[in-house]
């Protein structure tokens, strides 16, 4: 798995005290992923979650519905300085 570090403002966190990871909407090719890797019986950071720190993961949140490619397209607009 990747550390605690925010895909839209790249802060390095704890998860502890803040933030947390999502899981997206699953593709065809991220059940294919999840298949492989439970075939190949590797634990790897899946491509359907990211890590969102406590200023973006209520928005994050509100899109988990949403595969990742399109969420991370509403967030990064929404956040753009």
């Amino acid at each position: 798995m990747k550390p605690p570090i925010c895909c839209i403002c790249s802060k390095r966190f704890d998860n502890t005290k803040e933030g947390d990871i999502v899981f997206f909407k699953e593709t065809e090719y991220d059940i294919e992923w999840d298949k492989e890797m439970e075939e190949q019986g590797k634990v790897e950071h899946p491509p359907y979650a990211e890590w969102f720190c406590g200023e973006h993961l209520d928005e994050a949140l509100k899109l988990k519905h949403l595969p990742i490619t399109e969420a991370l397209k509403i967030l990064k607009k929404k956040f753009e300085k």
